[in-house]
């Protein structure tokens, strides 16, 4: 992310050179003239540069450019002459920086540091993952005021070495971008694909607006504000991690509207809005995971068309075509060599094997709205096969944007762990794969993901992601503390690091960090059925609260066995709500009635078609039933798309079952058959009265 820029154009009319870094550590520079790449400098390879920004003094053009690698940060002048080397003398590779004149800005996972003519100036430990910095500087501030992207859904905003206050949003923000330049206002986007925009003053902050992911798409990796549309006002250009990039407008209400979308076939890590290609000439550039795009805006009222310039851009395309068709004819023949070369020497005494080096760019998320993960693999070379074995019960969703044929392998879980085999063939040109998964919380361990590219010689990667107890729960800022409670209560021999360890090991999106000072509080709550979790804890104590016995059954059961394998001895202790119980019934009904009707329907739709087929038409049939037939395609694709969705239901109320009088001591496994025949013939108040009466 925020590894291209594009610098300051030298005139009102001239184009602007574009600065990019890689991972190899090269920071390359270039213009675009007659619409080829046209090198300002390149420097020599060295560690992966992770952020770029451009600065130079307060009031004068900011075309400066500033790397940073590892723990070093350099500065480069615009003809490529290096004027800083900067050692920050971190623990930790940086991975977020601001440069706002004399002043330097940055951010390991845990730590900032500010720093003013290279001098040490402030320092703040935070208390989760910081993913991105950005600084304001207005008339109206009396100093430069720091604001850290936290993975733990809060803004924190800073007044020297302290924090002064924090924002909570609604997810946890990937990139923050300043609307305007010396302004108050930040742009934030989110890894779920969430975009807002926050008002930031010395000592409170008010959020102007928020826009929803509702189609579902890719999370955020960078925003940049550019005037494109021509009207005046600058528009917000989003970059995603599916590759959707977006031209956000405003209308006369001050509303974004989205005005422009396109689609690439990988995630865009950079974006900017300028002049490249041709003066005058609004466009936006893109840097994606392997290749950079750009492209201008049709109706941009800024450009000099005239009336032959169609004739004339398609000779121009036409010679360009031409040129690539060449150079990918060269490219051939010395494939070609390089292959015939490798297999003289591959069959030679003395020869060695050499395993490509690729770089893989994966993700394993959480989705709040289908309380399912999302898996996403992207390779920089083509995928040719993808295996996935996981040794803990787990589903596979279908996902529309994968056209990987899918097969499954029988695989025996007693001997060996193992419960999924599944292997995904891509198409030629996959460089990207999007997987979703929906684990079992309770049932814990390893999915693993073994990925093959076309390479030769053959080689795979390795990607392991933790499937954990309460796998389905979700950070959050609060809780409804009016509802029925559980109680789970801990005392023992233990540090404030291993309880904490513990956590982190059951709950998804705890930081790995040790939290600062004696004690911490953690809020969640269950993307799949909505209920919450409270977790207090310090040194030889924990206590946790959720309305939902089976939480407090898998945390009971975890946290011993971890303790167990420590060798502390615990003191539990239990409070049980036996109103929480028909609460979480309560919470469950709506799902299950609506997946039981949807099966029953899904279960009509054949002998319907039979009859509709038999009679020629359907208008015999009731409204209902013309309906079910009517509706068909979309039943079957919401069935198809939910698998042992209803069987994950009947087991989540036969585990409360089971949990329920577990704590009075009771084992009422020979009961369970009656359950299920009362789930098959489902009425709620019957199964409330069969949990009391039981």
């Amino acid at each position: 992310q925020k590894t291209m820029r594009l610098l300051p154009a030298l005139g009102k009319k001239a184009t602007q050179k574009v600065a990019i870094a890689d991972h190899d550590g090269i920071l390359t520079c270039f213009g675009i003239k007659k619409g080829e790449a046209v090198p300002v400098f390149k420097t020599l390879p060295g560690q992966k540069i992770a952020r770029m920004d451009l600065g130079g003094a307060v009031g004068t053009p900011q075309e400066k450019i500033f790397v940073c690698s590892g723990s070093q940060v350099r500065g480069f002048t615009k003809k490529g002459k290096q004027f800083l080397t900067f050692e920050a003398n971190l623990t930790e590779s940086i991975n977020a920086m601001h440069v706002s004149g004399a002043d330097l800005f940055v951010c390991a996972s845990y730590i900032y540091n500010h720093y003013c003519d290279c001098k040490d100036q402030d320092y703040y430990l935070s208390g989760d993952k910081i993913n991105d910095i950005t600084c304001l500087s207005s008339e109206n501030l009396t100093h430069l005021i720091p604001v850290l992207a936290c993975q733990d859904r809060v803004l924190r905003v800073l007044q020297r070495s302290e924090l002064a206050y924090d924002i909570e949003i609604p997810g946890p923000p990937s990139v923050l971008e300043l609307y305007k330049d010396n302004g108050e206002e930040i742009l934030y986007g989110t890894t779920d694909g969430k975009i807002g925009l926050v008002e930031i003053g010395e000592r409170s902050a008010a959020t102007k607006w928020e826009i929803d992911n509702d189609k579902k798409k890719g999370g955020i990796l960078c925003i940049d504000t550019y005037d494109i549309i021509g009207d005046g006002v600058n528009d917000i250009l989003v970059g995603r991690d599916d590759g959707t990039v977006e031209v956000y407008g405003f209308d006369s209400s001050n509303e974004p509207t989205l005005r422009f979308e396109h689609v690439l076939s990988e995630s865009v890590t950079s974006i900017q809005g300028g002049c490249v290609g041709k003066e005058s000439y609004d466009e936006v550039l893109t840097y994606s995971f392997c290749i950079s795009f750009h492209w201008r805006h049709n109706a941009c009222p800024k450009a000099e068309a005239g009336p032959g310039d169609e004739v004339r851009m398609s000779k121009e395309t036409q010679s360009k075509v031409e040129a690539l068709r060449a150079e990918l004819e060269q490219l051939q023949v010395k494939v070609l060599q390089g292959r015939e070369q490798y297999q003289q020497t591959s069959q030679s005494s003395t020869a060695v094997s050499a395993v490509p080096v690729f770089s893989i760019n994966d993700k394993f998320t959480l989705c709040q709205d289908d309380a399912s993960y999302s898996l996403t693999l992207e390779v920089q070379t083509a995928i040719d096969n993808l295996l996935l074995q996981s040794d803990v019960p787990i589903d596979l969703l279908d996902v529309d944007k994968n056209s990987a044929v899918v097969s499954f392998s029988e695989c025996d879980s007693e001997p060996n762990g193992n419960f999924l085999l599944a292997t995904y063939r891509c198409q030629a040109n996959t460089t990207r794969i999007e997987l979703k998964v929906r684990s079992i919380e309770g049932q814990y361990g390893t999915l693993q993901a073994y990925i093959t590219p076309r390479l030769q010689p053959k080689t795979c990667q390795v990607r392991q992601y933790q499937i954990k107890p309460l796998s389905l729960h979700q950070r959050t800022h609060s809780i409804d503390q009016d509802r029925p409670m559980n109680r789970l209560s801990l005392v023992g021999q233990f540090s404030f690091a291993e309880i904490h360890s513990w956590v982190v090991f059951c709950l998804p999106e705890v930081p790995e960090k040790t939290p600062a000072g004696e004690s911490i509080t953690f809020y969640f709550h269950n993307t799949f059925l909505g209920t919450q979790l409270e977790a207090t804890y310090c040194k030889g104590e924990g206590h946790f609260k959720s309305d939902n016995i089976s939480t407090i059954s898998i945390l009971s059961d975890v946290l011993s066995k971890e303790a167990t394998k420590k060798k502390i001895n615990l003191n539990i202790s239990y409070d049980i709500n036996d109103d929480s119980v028909s609460h979480t019934l309560k919470m469950i009904h709506p799902k299950l009635e609506y997946q039981l009707l949807l099966a029953r329907k899904v279960q009509l739709i054949d002998a319907l078609k039979e009859l509709q087929v038999h009679e020629g038409n359907a208008d015999f049939l009731i409204p209902e039933y013309r309906n079910i037939l009517d509706e068909s395609a979309n039943l079957l694709d919401e069935y198809k798309k939910q698998p042992a969705h209803l069987e994950r239901l009947y087991g989540m109320i036969t585990d409360l079952f089971i949990d329920k009088f577990k704590f009075k001591g009771q084992n009422v496994k020979t009961k369970v058959s009656s359950l299920l025949e009362i789930l098959d013939n489902y009425d709620l108040n019957l199964l409330l009265d069969f949990f009391n009466e039981a």
